[in-house]
C-alpha cells in the first residue's frame, strides 16, 4: 500500500472519528456550477449576495493561505471556486471551532464534497461560493493525474477513461456530443414515423455483412450462437411483416482487427424504408447527417484535423467507375476478363490481390488503393459491382452492377446503402455464391439464411436500406483522429502481468 493512499485512509478514519461518514448517502445541490456562473455574471468585484446555494462536485485544486482557503470544485457542468474564510466559517459553527482546520486538512484533490453557502465575487473577479458548511461525499484514496490538461499516456487515457474524463474537458465534450448526436438522430427518425425495433444480438447464424463473427454458446439449450455482425436481415424481416419504416441504433460485434477506424464492438444505425430506392436513401442520408451536425456543432461547416468540411447538402455524387478512371486512367467498363484488368492495373503500379477474382473485385481494389483516401468532402460513391454486394438489387440499367452507394468523408466510409434485393431467387443464388467462397476459405463470406430467404418468398416490398457508422460520424463531429477517442471503453489488450493475461 502506498504512503499516499494510507495517508488518505487515515483522513477517512479521522472523519469517522468525528462522527462524519467519508462516504455519504446523498446530497441535494440547488444549482449546477454553470447555472451559478451564468445567473450571477453581473455580480461586481468585491460584492456578495445572500442567496443560499448548495453545490457538489469533485475537488480539483486546493490552496490554503493562513486563515483563507481557495478550492476549485467541479461538477459535470464546469468549475467554481470555493471561498473558505476561517472567521466566518467558525462563526457559523460555534459548536465546532475546528471546522476550518477539518475542511483544510481532511480533504484532498479528488474528493467529492458538498457545500452550502452564499455567493461572492472576489477582488480578482472570481465568482465563488462563500462556504458556510461542508460535507464529505466520497473520500478519494487515489491521487488525480498531475497534469490538468490531460493524461500524457494515450493508452492510459483509454484504459482508465474515468481519469481522462476528470482531467480533460475535451474528452467530456466528445462524449456529450456523442450523446447529443444519438438523441438527435433518433428524434429525427421518430418524427418521420420510423419505428425503432430491437433485433437479436445473439443469433444462430450471422448475416447481413461480410465479417467474421464472435462465437459463443448457450448452455441451457446446448446451442452454438454468434454475436450479430449486422441488424440488416432481421430489420428486413420486419418490413416483410408490414412495418414500412424501421430502424435500430445499437451495438454490432465483428471479430476483426483494431485500428484508428475499427473496434470489434461498435455502434451503427440501420434504416429501412418501404417503397424507396437508393436515390431516396441518398437524400435521407445527407439531410439526416446535416441536421445532426447542425444540432451538435451549430453549423454544417466544421473543421476536422485542420481541414474545413462542408456538410451542407447537396453532396457530390459520382460512380465508382468514374472516380477510378479519373484517378488511374483505367476504364474498367472496357475490360472483358480478369487477366486484362489485372495487367492494366499492374501497368499503373496497382497491387493485384489473388483473392480479387473478377473484374468487379479488381475495380473495388483500384478504388480502395487510389481513390478512397482522396474523398475528403462528403461524396456518394455509386454503383458497385454485383459480386461485392450480395444483398443489393441489380442495377436497373447497368449490367454487372448493383444500386448501392457508400458515403465517404475525410477518406473514410461513413454510410452504406442499397436499393434492397427483394427477389428471393436472385438472393438465394447470391448467398449460395457467398457460401462457396466461405467453403473455399473466406471466413468473412456470408452463408445462406434459409429463414431469411423464406421471408423474401413471403414477399418484401421495394425498399431502400441504409447503415451509418455512429462512431466514425462522432469522430468527424468531434475532430477526433481515432475511433478509440469516441468509444468510452474501447477494447484493449490486457496489460502485461494482469490477471487477464494469465
Amino acid at each position: 500500500m502506498s504512503d499516499l493512499r494510507e495517508t488518505r485512509l487515515e483522513k477517512a478514519r479521522a472523519l469517522e472519528a468525528l462522527g462524519q461518514t467519508p462516504y455519504a448517502l446523498s446530497f441535494a445541490p440547488s444549482h449546477r456550477t454553470a447555472q451559478l456562473q451564468q445567473a450571477h455574471a453581473d455580480l461586481a468585484k468585491g460584492e456578495e449576495r445572500s442567496e443560499p446555494v448548495a453545490v457538489a462536485g469533485r475537488l480539483m485544486t486546493r490552496r490554503v493561505m493562513g486563515k483563507l482557503a481557495f478550492f476549485t470544485l467541479a461538477d459535470e457542468s464546469g468549475p467554481i471556486q470555493l471561498y473558505i474564510d476561517k472567521a466566518s466559517l467558525e462563526a457559523a459553527h460555534p459548536q465546532n471551532p475546528e471546522i476550518f482546520s477539518q475542511i483544510t486538512t481532511l480533504t484532498d484533490a479528488g474528493d467529492w464534497i458538498g457545500v452550502h453557502g452564499t455567493l461572492k465575487r472576489t477582488d480578482r473577479g472570481e465568482l465563488s461560493v462563500k462556504v458556510r458548511d461542508w460535507q464529505m461525499l466520497s473520500k478519494s484514496l487515489q491521487p488525480l493525474p498531475d497534469k490538468w490538461h490531460g493524461l500524457a499516456d494515450v493508452e492510459k487515457r483509454y484504459r482508465q477513461r474515468y481519469l481522462d474524463l476528470i482531467v480533460s474537458p475535451h474528452t467530456r465534450e466528445t462524449f456529450r456530443r456523442r450523446a447529443l448526436l444519438v438523441s438527435s438522430m433518433r428524434r429525427w427518425l421518430d418524427e418521420r414515423e420510423f419505428l425503432e425495433i430491437e433485433t437479436p444480438v445473439l443469433q444462430s447464424q450471422a448475416g447481413g455483412a461480410d465479417a467474421r463473427p464472435f462465437a459463443t454458446h448457450h448452455n441451457a439449450l446446448d446451442l452454438p450462437l454468434t454475436l450479430r455482425i449486422a441488424t440488416e436481415l432481421h430489420l428486413k424481416r420486419l418490413v416483410v411483416g408490414g412495418f414500412e419504416r424501421v430502424y435500430e441504433l445499437g451495438r454490432i460485434f465483428r471479430n476483426e482487427g483494431v485500428s484508428t477506424r475499427h473496434n470489434p464492438e461498435f455502434t451503427s444505425v440501420e434504416i429501412y424504408q418501404a417503397y424507396a430506392d437508393y436515390h431516396d436513401m441518398m437524400a435521407l442520408t445527407e439531410t439526416l447527417i446535416a441536421t445532426c451536425c447542425q444540432t451538435v456543432c451549430g453549423s454544417t461547416v466544421i473543421e476536422y484535423q485542420g481541414t474545413s468540411i462542408d456538410l451542407t447538402p447537396p453532396w457530390t455524387r459520382a460512380t465508382m467507375h468514374e472516380l477510378v478512371q479519373r484517378a488511374t486512367g483505367l476504364d474498367f467498363n472496357a475490360f472483358t476478363s480478369r487477366a486484362e484488368a489485372a495487367a492494366a492495373m499492374q501497368a499503373v503500379d496497382l497491387v493485384v490481390p489473388e483473392a480479387a477474382d473478377s473484374v468487379g473485385r479488381l475495380l473495388v481494389e483500384a478504388f480502395e488503393q487510389r481513390v478512397e483516401s482522396s474523398l475528403i468532402q462528403p461524396t456518394f460513391v455509386l454503383d458497385y459491382p454485383v459480386e461485392n454486394s450480395p444483398l443489393a438489387r441489380t442495377h436497373r440499367s447497368k449490367p454487372g452492377l448493383v444500386e448501392r452507394f457508400e458515403l465517404f468523408i475525410v477518406g473514410r466510409e461513413t454510410a452504406n446503402a442499397f436499393s434492397e434485393l427483394i427477389d428471393p431467387v436472385d438472393q438465394r443464388h447470391r448467398l449460395e455464391a457467398q457460401q462457396e467462397r466461405r467453403r473455399a476459405g473466406d471466413p468473412e463470406a456470408q452463408t445462406v439464411d434459409e429463414d431469411f430467404i423464406h421471408a423474401l418468398e413471403v414477399g418484401m416490398p421495394p425498399t431502400g436500406g441504409l447503415g451509418i457508422g455512429i462512431d466514425r460520424l462522432v469522430m468527424l463531429l468531434t475532430d477526433s483522429p481515432s475511433i478509440r477517442d469516441v468509444i468510452a471503453f474501447p477494447l484493449l489488450r490486457p496489460e502485461v502481468g494482469s490477471d487477464a493475461m494469465r
